[in-house]
């Protein structure tokens, strides 16, 4: 489609190919994490796993500000909290969900 950028290919836990990923064009900018997954799925995606945002960061960095990008994952120890990743230097963290950060999203298909 066009704007789409292909990411690369997501492995699984054993190694083998799990899937491919697609960054969808256009960006949401000040959104907590809820409002950022309902964008991502109004752009036709969703937003990138933590596994996924590094394969972003190294394969299309340039798509991306310098600045902290939501994950679609909750933070394991508090759901009131969930992982971003900053695109200046590729660091993850997790943070409040209200916290306003930027948002790309993905789409995956059959490897």
């Amino acid at each position: 489609q066009p704007g789409e950028r292909y990411a690369g290919l997501v492995l699984d836990a054993e190694g083998h190919a799990s899937h491919h990923l697609v960054l969808l064009p256009g960006q949401a900018e000040s959104v907590s994490w809820t409002a950022a997954k309902d964008w991502a799925d109004s752009a036709g995606g969703e937003l990138p796993t933590r596994q996924e945002q590094s394969l972003l960061f190294a394969n299309l960095k340039s798509e991306f500000k310098p600045r902290w990008y939501w994950s679609a994952e909750e933070y394991e120890d508090d759901s009131s909290y969930a992982w971003f990743q900053l695109f200046g230097n590729g660091r993850q963290g997790y943070y409040d969900k209200s916290f306003d950060a930027r948002a790309r999203a993905v789409r995956r298909f059959a490897a």
